[in-house]
């Protein structure tokens, strides 16, 4: 009998599953998915409407942000594109920047080892308005204001979500000592309950006022003669130069933040050339070093080394040799990763180098789990010396010293873990294909003034001791290293898959396995949203209080993982953890060359959502 069970665990678990939980979505000619259903629904309308992939992907992160799905319009966006004029893939940089006056130095002044996590401290530049200006104007076809009026309407009013509603409720006595915060979501002050009923109308008079400005600003352009590329950067110039940045940097200071006018003024979006790396004939491309998506290549480059379906899927074998990975590939995430356009230079060729994958294989024990794993050294894979020896030998540092009481898993550790936003994933027939992973300002957010922008708490994700990542030290200017990180991936040419996943630092670490659910287990699009997977703790936390630290060995196992898994994974020396949902809020798609048509993939968390046609 034993042998007989053995046999089955080699064999894929989700064979033998029943139906997935949401059905695979279809189309031919478009797919709009993201985390709210009014927001794809905004996504659907543009293109009922005649607009392209990027059109509806900017109206699905207008709407998100209008409702706090968990952003807002202070926040963050990343997003690749496809454009398949060029049969290019091009990344969109619309990440904040540390204000003036932000150093360690300040931070530490104040007790802190870390910049804060709410707050007007925690903020850098808002990025998403400049983002979504970005993208329509280069890449799409409608005005700024076809694409806002969906999320203007919802700012106008749209019955508020119970998870959003029982969010500003949790988060009321926070949100209380923000006026700006107070004045929008605490609808019912003095109330038992003062946040709003599920299903209220819940308005956004500011948030209106501002987007209406925008809209007027691109009208006023137009009028002049100007082309509706220029007259969207119009719209741009007016929130990061205009009367909409006065207020937004006067309500920042006035509640104790740092940005200045001239901090929004000379922010600006850069479009880049994204990296990427073949795992058996497929490229995938992720965002650069500012984004943990390189820690995903890294981490195919050494999968790449090992015949994973042999193993079998969620295999002890399996589940150890990706754990053993991720945790490589974090460790180097955690010391190099900084952006790329502040010194010193990351050394991000040797990090995806096929050969310093090979080495760091060649270091794994293949029977017990590693604890004190440390990076890498990929310097001589560029033919470098590390100038960092010193400080990698004696890696992390003071910062690595814990107290006796931090390294308990709680529950607030397991939230900064888990800290989410939403995704946004489009495609249409004529080939143009995006996917964005916007964050920032989440709720309990601090509005700037009378603007009804939520501002980022990106801050926290730059470290103050240089000992822990020498390349990611908060410097005024200077962007944090995010966890946020869509993924496209291309085979023969042509798009395979767009797909991006919530859940800070748990984002690569589920679009890994979804990946591999479908490459090498043969899973479809829904299937491998919903898969079982794995988790590791054995990392830096990019978000959350003072305790950061790794927890070595802690492995986040499906609450259905039979108990012969269990007892070889405790014999590796693993402290396991479950959950009846593992997978993350996976939102994809998939392109059906053979068909002519679009596979869509919805994740059966919350309240992610697509449509397709």
């Amino acid at each position: 009998m034993r042998t007989k069970l053995l046999l089955l665990s080699l064999f894929p678990l989700f064979s033998l599953a029943q139906q997935t939980q949401k059905p695979v979505l279809h189309g031919r000619h478009w797919m709009a998915i993201t985390g709210k259903p009014l927001a794809a629904t905004a996504g659907a309308t543009i293109f009922q409407k005649g607009g392209n992939a990027v059109d509806a992907a900017c109206a699905m992160l207008a709407a998100t942000c209008t409702m706090w799905d968990v952003l807002s319009w202070g926040g963050e966006t990343q997003a690749l594109i496809y454009n398949p004029k060029t049969g290019k893939v091009i990344g969109i940089n619309a990440l904040g920047v540390a204000p003036t006056g932000a150093t360690p130095g300040f931070f530490k002044s104040r007790g802190m080892n870390f910049p804060p996590q709410y707050g007007a401290l925690a903020a850098v530049t808002p990025g998403t308005p400049g983002g979504l200006c970005t993208m329509l104007a280069e890449y799409g076809t409608m005005s700024l204001a076809d694409v806002l009026a969906p999320a203007m309407q919802l700012a106008e009013g749209y019955p508020i979500e119970a998870q959003t509603a029982n969010n500003i409720e949790r988060e009321k006595k926070r949100l209380a000592t923000w006026p700006y915060s107070k004045a929008v979501f605490l609808t019912h002050p003095g109330e038992k309950r003062e946040a709003p009923e599920p299903g209220e109308i819940f308005k956004q008079a500011d948030l209106l006022q501002t987007l209406t400005r925008m809209v007027e600003a691109e009208k006023a352009a137009l009028k002049k003669g100007r082309s509706r590329k220029e007259a969207i950067y119009a719209a741009y110039d007016r929130f990061y130069k205009g009367d909409i940045a006065k207020e937004f940097v006067r309500g920042c200071q006035e509640q104790g933040g740092l940005i200045t006018e001239g901090d929004l003024a000379n922010w600006k979006v850069m479009t880049e050339t994204p990296l990427q790396v073949n795992y058996k004939g497929i490229d995938v491309y992720k965002l650069s070093q500012w984004t943990q998506g390189p820690m995903l290549l890294q981490s195919l480059n050494m999968l790449e080394n090992f015949d994973l379906k042999s193993m079998g899927y969620n295999s002890a074998r399996y589940i150890h040799t990706l754990y053993q990975v991720m945790n490589k590939a974090f460790a180097d995430r955690d010391f190099y990763y900084g952006d790329p356009y502040f010194p010193p230079e990351e050394p991000i060729k040797g990090l995806l180098s096929k050969e310093y994958a090979k080495q760091q294989v060649a270091t794994f024990n293949p029977e017990k789990n590693d604890p004190a794993m440390k990076p890498g050294d990929p310097y001589p894979f560029e033919g470098k010396t590390n100038p960092y020896k010193a400080l990698l030998d004696q890696w992390p540092g003071d910062a690595g010293k814990a107290k006796d009481n931090a390294v308990a898993m709680n529950e607030t550790y397991l939230n900064n873990v888990w800290l989410g936003t939403t995704s946004v994933e489009a495609a249409d027939k004529e080939g143009w294909v995006v996917s964005i992973t916007p964050s920032g300002g989440w709720l309990p957010a601090c509005i700037a003034g009378k603007t009804g922008v939520g501002m980022s708490q990106r801050m926290q994700s730059f470290v103050c001791d240089s000992t822990l990542n020498p390349f990611n030290v908060v410097t005024p200017g200077k962007r944090p290293r995010v966890t946020l990180t869509p993924t496209l991936a291309m085979k023969d040419g042509k798009p395979f898959l767009s797909f991006a996943v919530q859940g800070g630092d748990t984002q690569d670490q589920n679009l890994l396995q979804f990946f591999l659910n479908m490459v090498e287990f043969g899973m479809t699009v829904q299937e491998a949203a919903e898969a079982a997977n794995i988790n590791t703790y054995q990392y830096w936390l990019s978000l959350g209080d003072e305790d950061r630290k790794p927890r070595p060995g802690q492995l986040l196992l499906q609450s259905s993982t039979p108990d012969w898994i269990r007892r070889e994974l405790k014999q590796m020396g693993y402290q396991l953890r479950f959950e009846d949902r593992t997978s993350g809020p996976i939102n994809a798609i998939y392109f059906d060359w053979k068909h002519g048509s679009f596979w869509g993939g919805s994740s059966n968390h919350g309240e992610d959502y697509g449509i397709g046609w």
